[in-house]
C-alpha cells in the first residue's frame, strides 16, 4: 500500500471541538461561587453593623488597651481553630498549606453569618473545590473538626457547669455527650466513622489509621482556641471589675458552652442570641445583668470582626502566595 492509499485508509481523526457546555458550565459555577462569597461577606457585614449601636457605649467606656488585647485574643482563637481544622484536612490527604487552608476555612466560616449555617460548609467545599481538593475531602474535615470543637467545649465547659445548674439546666443534656466524644477520639473508632461517612460521599474510605499525634494535635489547637475565647471575655470583664482567676475560669468555661450551644442553634446566624444566654449567666455573677449583656453583645460584634479580618487577610495571604510560587499552588486536577 503506497503512502497516499494509507493515508486514505487510516485518515487522521478529526480535532475534538472544544466543549461549550462544559465551558458555560466552568463558568456559571465560578461566577456561582463569587456570588456566595459575596453573600456571605454582606450579610457578615449586615450583622456587624446591626449590632454596633448596642455596644458602642459599652465599648467607649473600656480603656482602649483593654479592648485590643481582648480583640487579639479572639483572634489568636480563630487561627488556633483554624490549625485545628488544618490538621485534621491534613491528615486525611497531601497537606494543603498553610496559607490555602486558612483561605478555605476563614472565609468558607463567614457562611455561618447567613441563617442556616450550612452555608459556611457548602462554602468550604466550593473554595476547596476551587483549589483542586475533593469536596468529600473539605467536608469530612469540617465533620471531624466540629466533633473535636464539642468534645473540647464540654472539657472547658465542666468549669462553668455551677452556673450551668443554676441558669440553664435544660442545656444540661449537652453533658451526655462528653463521654461518648471523648470514646469517638480513639484512633480505631475515629478512623471507622470517618471511612463511614467518605463511603456514604462515595468515596474511598481512609488507607491509614488516624494516629493518635493527629488528635492530640487537633484537640490541643481546639483547646487553645477556647481558651483565647475565654480570656478574650474575661478582659472585657476585667476591664470595669476584678473577676480575678475564678473569673477567668467562668469565662472560658462559659464561652465553650455558649459557643457549642450556639452551633445545635443552625438555623440563626452564627447562633445569634443562644451564645449570649450562657455569657450573661456566667457574667451576671460578678456584674449587673444589664452590663452583662452589654459584654456579651460587645463580644459577639468583636467575634464578626474578627472573622471579617482574618477571613480577608487569609484571602490575601492565600493570593500573594498563588502569584509568588504559582506551581506550588497548582494541584491535579480532582476526578
Amino acid at each position: 500500500m503506497t503512502t497516499d492509499q494509507a493515508a486514505v485508509a487510516d485518515p487522521a481523526p478529526p480535532a475534538t471541538p472544544p466543549a461549550q457546555p462544559e465551558k458555560k458550565k466552568a463558568v456559571l459555577v465560578a461566577w456561582l461561587r463569587r456570588l456566595l462569597v459575596l453573600v456571605v461577606v454582606v450579610a457578615a457585614g449586615y450583622q456587624l453593623v446591626a449590632n454596633w449601636g448596642e455596644v458602642s457605649g459599652t465599648l467607649t467606656a473600656i480603656p482602649w488597651h483593654s479592648l485590643l488585647l481582648s480583640q487579639l485574643t479572639v483572634v489568636a482563637g480563630i487561627v488556633a481553630g483554624t490549625m485545628a481544622w488544618q490538621v485534621i484536612v491534613n491528615d486525611l490527604g497531601k497537606p494543603i498549606g498553610t496559607f490555602r487552608g486558612a483561605q478555605i476555612m476563614l472565609v468558607g466560616s463567614l457562611g455561618k453569618y447567613v441563617p442556616g449555617s450550612v452555608w459556611a460548609y457548602l462554602l468550604q467545599m466550593e473554595l476547596g473545590r476551587k483549589a483542586g481538593l475533593p469536596r468529600a475531602r473539605i467536608f469530612t474535615g469540617s465533620l471531624l473538626n466540629i466533633g473535636f470543637s464539642v468534645v473540647g467545649s464540654l472539657v472547658l465547659g465542666l468549669f462553668a457547669l455551677p452556673v450551668m445548674l443554676r441558669d440553664s439546666p435544660g442545656a444540661l443534656w449537652l453533658f451526655a455527650l462528653l463521654p461518648l466524644g471523648l470514646a469517638a477520639l480513639h484512633p480505631k473508632v475515629l478512623t471507622w466513622g470517618t471511612s463511614l461517612v467518605l463511603r456514604v460521599l462515595k468515596r474511598q474510605p481512609l488507607d491509614h489509621t488516624l494516629r493518635w499525634r493527629t488528635i492530640g494535635k487537633a484537640l490541643g489547637w481546639v483547646l487553645a482556641a477556647y481558651f483565647c475565647y475565654g480570656l478574650h471575655l474575661w478582659l472585657l470583664a476585667n476591664a470595669i471589675g476584678e473577676p480575678g482567676l475564678s473569673g477567668l475560669v467562668l469565662s472560658t468555661g462559659a464561652m465553650s458552652l455558649g459557643l457549642t450551644i450556639g452551633l445545635f442553634a443552625f438555623v440563626l446566624p452564627s447562633g445569634a442570641g443562644v451564645r449570649e444566654v450562657v455569657l450573661v449567666a456566667a457574667l451576671g455573677t460578678a456584674m449587673p445583668t444589664g452590663q452583662a449583656m452589654a459584654f456579651a453583645a460587645a463580644s459577639r460584634v468583636m467575634f464578626m470582626l474578627a472573622d471579617i479580618v482574618t477571613a480577608g487577610a487569609a484571602a490575601l495571604l492565600a493570593r500573594w502566595r498563588a502569584d509568588r510560587e504559582p506551581q506550588a499552588a497548582e494541584l491535579p486536577p480532582v476526578p
